[in-house]
């Protein structure tokens, strides 16, 4: 049987264990995911452990069980041999590094969240950003000529960037309280653009480029309420704090997407509404969106490197919610 682990710390809330085991049913494919708490010390060492045992067990066929270190102690045996793993927080950007190769995605993007392991080969993916465009797809907004807005300048934005840019929209502003970080996730995609646009690596190809920019918090221009689509990639729902910002900018908005996913209204998609009420432009058309359904379209693209076969999603999103 085929195994699988989502690493993380914490891990205990990740609902990817249910998400893949529901995937694999519609295949009939019979596989194991767990959950994986790993030290925040030892990361590297133990997803290189990883590797060495489940190639040494997928060659070597032995009836001997090996455990290794981590905090959930995982059995590595010959019939249950690690073909991958999913990465969450913190561990992203130490996994991209830790990769002995990574698609185009990653790549652009400097972290992972999809580790797939051949012949003894660490390959990494990034699935975050394709999750977040195909829930916005989900939903119907149109993506291609909108002018998006993305709060933070984090690891979320990172990874999500390059696929948005995929999808061709007219621009895209970074804003965030520390203008430095937006700026340079900026220069660094538009810089790993050029390269990949010249050498068309993994079949990296876009009609046209879209305006990238950086805006701080207190940019006049962001009052201006011209964005169609607003994603915020703060921990904002988690702290219940109200990132530093004019409001404003969700006058015009479309749609409005959270990245944090909760069992009532997020706390930044309420803040959201409310000013939208207050400032009487709130309408039937403007579409509050939280990030439930990118983690499961993160999680079936994920699936389909891993099985090349592309799941039924739809289900779930009632399912989980």
């Amino acid at each position: 049987m085929k195994q699988y682990l989502v690493i993380g710390n914490p891990i205990e809330h990740s609902k990817s264990p249910i998400i893949h085991q529901h995937f694999a049913k519609q295949f009939d494919i019979s596989l194991q995911y767990e959950k994986c708490l790993m030290a925040l010390d030892s990361f590297e060492t133990e997803v290189s452990a990883l590797v060495a045992l489940s190639e040494m067990n997928s060659n070597i066929r032995t009836n001997t069980d090996i455990n290794i270190s981590t905090d959930n102690k995982f059995t590595i045996s010959q019939s249950s041999v690690i073909h991958g793993a999913n990465v969450t927080l913190p561990f992203k950007e130490r996994a991209f590094a830790l990769c002995d190769e990574v698609s185009q995605r990653a790549l652009l993007s400097k972290a992972v969240n999809t580790l797939s392991i051949k012949e003894g080969i660490l390959i990494g993916d990034n699935t975050d950003g394709q999750g977040l465009v195909n829930d916005l797809l989900f939903n119907n907004v149109v993506i291609k000529d909108a002018n998006i807005l993305i709060i933070g300048a984090g690891g979320a934005t990172r990874g999500c960037v390059p696929a948005l840019m995929s999808a061709n929209p007219e621009s895209i502003t970074i804003t965030n309280r520390t203008l430095s970080k937006a700026k340079k996730i900026v220069d660094e995609v538009t810089e790993m653009s050029e390269v990949a646009e010249c050498t068309k690596v993994d079949s990296y190809k876009k009609d046209y480029s879209p305006a990238l920019t950086s805006m701080a918090f207190d940019d006049h221009q962001l009052k201006d309420g011209s964005f169609d689509i607003i994603i915020n990639a703060t921990s904002s729902s988690v702290t219940n704090q109200a990132p530093d910002i004019s409001p404003a900018i969700f006058n015009n908005a479309s749609a409005i997407y959270d990245m944090f996913y909760s069992d009532k209204q997020t706390f930044f998609l309420e803040w959201a509404r409310q000013h939208l009420l207050q400032s009487q432009n709130l309408n039937k058309d403007v579409l509050l969106i939280d990030g439930l359904g990118m983690l499961i379209e993160q999680a079936a693209e994920a699936f389909f490197i891993w099985h090349q076969q592309r799941p039924e999603t739809d289900y779930l999103r009632k399912l989980l919610r």
